[in-house]
């Protein structure tokens, strides 16, 4: 079963989980044409407006084929409890029927509420990892191993 790892990161969490996986599945890293603010502040109430309007980043040279691959797992930091922007931009892109998809999710504080519940309304048996800032909490790793 060929899988492969689809996920952006603005903190290194994604980079991370990415580096944790790399012997487990081929991975691409989704970079948004133009990212967040450097400012704490701006960057947290720019990604939370982002999420509430459903945005969708443009992305720079995104290859959307994943013809080969059997299991999609798709990475995304949590922004307001909801998906980041760029990856809202991924699920519109790439066709995801008759594959085996995961996702996970990493933050530093708060829930995945709203992004569990929009992607177990788009897809059937979708396994969900939660992560606790990983680049910081390495354990929170033990997740995945678990999981997948």
């Amino acid at each position: 079963m060929k899988k492969i790892f689809i996920y952006y990161s603005n903190t290194g969490n994604g980079d991370t989980v990415a580096e944790y996986l790399k012997d487990k599945a081929d991975i691409r890293k989704v970079i948004p044409k133009k990212d967040l603010p450097k400012s704490f502040f701006f960057k947290i109430m720019t990604g939370g407006f982002y999420t509430i309007i459903d945005y969708k980043s443009k992305l720079v040279n995104f290859d959307s084929n994943i013809d080969e691959y059997d299991e999609v797992i798709i990475g995304s930091p949590i922004w307001n409890a909801r998906l980041s922007s760029p990856i809202n931009t991924v699920l519109d892109k790439i066709d995801l029927s008759n594959k085996k998809v995961t996702f996970i999710f990493w933050s530093g504080s708060g829930t995945s509420s709203e992004a569990t519940k929009k992607v177990q309304s788009l897809f059937k048996n979708v396994k969900i990892i939660d992560l606790q800032e990983p680049s910081k909490n390495p354990k929170e790793l033990d997740k995945i191993k678990k999981e997948l």
